[in-house]
């Protein structure tokens, strides 16, 4: 009997659960990525302020599987499914065919239609991303450094938009960089005039912690000197200006984008129904409708949760449901019953703003802040991170920053495809 073909679209934290839970199944696994390396997402922010290198947060993905000779790597880009012949299109290459499909794809950023966001923001969703936001934070400084009177234009105003993990911990990671880092890195320019401005459209930061994480979350970022602006919401981006619904014009050279996210763009394609975000609809065991084989996990499912709310587009999230498509596909290669209803555990949520701050939201009602949720969320990155080295050198990083109060990778890379430092590479080619 021929061995089951299970294609994984997708090497981000679901795909990489559910191949790992296939390794020594009697299938054959193809993961497909247009990248050949994992990003560690949660810690990009602190690629684009210069606390950890890129190759940090990234992982080779054919190095996680060296001795799993059931799966293999395809370095492409998927342009779309032919449902009815099962076959996965390849912009590179013969399509590839299978008997179970994992659509995890992630998703991609939203820009929810914003004039002049997408052309002039910096989101921060990629590796590319964050090396990019590097290189113009840092450059921004020198060129300040040089024309003291272009702050008054906006050159050290930094606007980051969404007031929800990422964006509280941008904020703050940004205002740690500049107090503690470029003063001492630009001695003759006045850095204490860099302003960082958090925007939220809700009524509080960190929305979906509970009230005492908000509470802190707001005292930490306003104590760190962010400027925070509740029920404000961005209308129009522009080279050096972002207007905001009140009609006020910040003027501003960086803005940071992290409002949100879509399914990524391979839902659109699919043929498969959709619903809010570009998410593909799916059943409770996380099989598409009509389409048995297929399954969606991750950032592009549209997975029900509690009180019939979509599950959130986040890490635990992915880990879980990649886990559960692969034991589901072990089971039918078995040659038994799969198909059990996918039940995401919520094993709590986390968010640090900076040195020695943080909020943690726990299970059985247990909630951190301070030192002890700081501990708990650099133990917690740690764990998760690819690989012993990256844990290795994050945690020299992290240690190397917090006792002298420096940060290594203050690099500005800016020739497209040129090789730099640390073996990173311009932004066209990450």
């Amino acid at each position: 009997m021929d061995r089951r073909k299970v294609v994984i679209v997708g090497a981000g934290f679901a795909g990489l659960d559910c191949a790992k839970r296939l390794v020594g199944e009697p299938v054959d696994v193809t993961i497909v990525d247009r990248r050949s390396f994992h990003t560690f997402q949660p810690l990009l922010y602190q690629v684009a302020t210069a606390g950890l290198s890129a190759s940090d947060v990234a992982y080779p993905v054919r190095g996680i599987f060296q001795r799993a000779p059931n799966v293999a790597v395809r370095l492409a880009s998927v342009t779309g499914v032919d449902l009815e012949h099962r076959l996965v299109r390849l912009a590179e290459g013969p399509p590839l065919p299978y008997d179970h499909l994992v659509l995890a794809a992630g998703a991609a950023v939203r820009w929810f239609e914003v004039p002049g966001a997408e052309e002039h923001g910096f989101p921060l969703y990629d590796l590319a991303d964050a090396i990019r936001l590097r290189n113009h934070v840092l450059s921004q400084f020198e060129a300040a450094d040089a024309d003291p009177t272009l702050v008054e234009a906006g050159a050290l105003t930094f606007v980051v938009v969404g007031g929800g993990p990422t964006g509280v911990e941008t904020a703050g990671a940004l205002t740690e960089l500049f107090a503690m880092v470029l003063a001492k890195d630009f001695p003759r320019l006045d850095v204490a005039r860099a302003r960082v401005v958090l925007l939220e459209m809700g009524d509080s930061v960190l929305a979906p912690f509970s009230h005492r994480a908000r509470r802190h979350g707001h005292d930490e970022l306003v104590a760190r000197g962010v400027e925070l602006r509740l029920g404000e919401r961005v209308t129009a981006v522009a080279p050096g200006e972002v207007t905001l619904a009140s009609g006020e014009v910040i003027p501003a050279c960086t803005l940071v984008w992290a409002a949100g996210v879509r399914a990524s763009p391979l839902a659109d394609v699919a043929g498969l129904p959709q619903a809010a975000g570009g998410r593909i609809v799916v059943g409770g065991d996380l099989r598409v409708p009509d389409h048995p084989e297929v399954f969606v996990v991750g950032d592009m499912a549209a997975v029900p949760g509690s009180g019939g709310r979509l599950l959130p587009q986040l890490a635990p999230v992915a880990k879980q449901s990649g886990r559960h498509a692969g034991a589901t596909i072990a089971c039918e290669a078995q040659g038994r019953r799969g198909g059990r209803r996918f039940r995401y555990r919520d094993r709590g949520t986390m968010a640090t703003i900076g040195r020695g701050a943080a909020v943690a939201d726990l299970p059985l009602g247990v909630n951190l802040t301070g030192v002890p949720a700081w501990l708990a969320w650099l133990f917690l990155h740690l764990l998760l991170l690819a690989g012993f080295r990256n844990r290795l050198s994050v945690f020299v990083s992290w240690a190397w920053n917090y006792v002298t109060y420096d940060r290594g990778p203050r690099l500005i890379i800016e020739a497209p495809g040129a090789p730099g430092p640390e073996g990173e590479r311009g932004p066209e080619s990450t």
